[in-house]
């Protein structure tokens, strides 16, 4: 009984911490954020920060690590439809609305540049899952010309997401997931099938 205690202890402490970063970086840049920062803005001790985290990099990755998790989830959940329809859409609308849901911290996190880890795991994330439609949909596919088209994918849909954030989320998020898809689609027809 004890043990469960401690464990829902560390999980709340650990939120908090997560929490307490992400409110500093609306008010100041990742780099002026110190451990004192995090731990006042939450009541926390500051010995509680260092049982978890050595430094606010550390705490900073361990937020971007979830985000990319519970991404990765939601893609799993609808890769085999997606490969099935030869579309994006049942992957992309998922986690449009995990975007919309969370675009405060994505955000921060696309636009910080002591977050750019984040982007490179980002980029890496959809890499690896585009890799797998890529190839199930295309069988002839080439090794260079997977990476040149993935490499290409990439980042232009995280640009087409910050774009889109910085316009304000102008378009109808149905409309962006149909630009997106078929922009890829486009993509990978035009290079996979000459």
């Amino acid at each position: 009984m004890e043990k469960q205690s401690e464990d829902r202890r560390s999980r709340r402490s650990r939120r908090l911490l997560k929490e307490g970063l992400l409110q500093m970086m609306q008010e100041k840049r990742f780099s002026e954020i110190t451990v004192r920062d995090i731990t006042e803005r939450m009541d926390l001790h500051r010995g509680t920060f260092y049982l978890h985290d050595p430094d606010t990099a550390a705490l900073l990755q361990s937020v971007e690590e979830d985000m990319l998790a519970e991404a990765q989830a939601l893609v799993d959940a609808h890769m085999a439809e997606s490969t099935a329809e030869r579309t994006l859409r049942p992957v992309l609308l998922p986690i449009l609305d995990y975007v919309v849901e969370h675009r405060t911290i994505i955000g921060m996190l696309l636009d910080s540049s002591t977050a750019s880890g984040f982007v490179d795991r980002l980029q890496k994330l959809i890499y690896r899952n585009g890799s797998r439609l890529t190839e199930a949909w295309f069988r002839d596919v080439s090794p260079e010309q997977l990476d040149y088209l993935m490499s290409f994918l990439t980042y232009g849909l995280i640009g087409l997401v910050k774009e889109w954030f910085g316009r304000g989320m102008d378009l109808p998020g149905e409309e962006l997931v149909s630009m997106a898809d078929r922009l890829v689609q486009g993509a990978a027809e035009g290079l996979l099938q000459m």
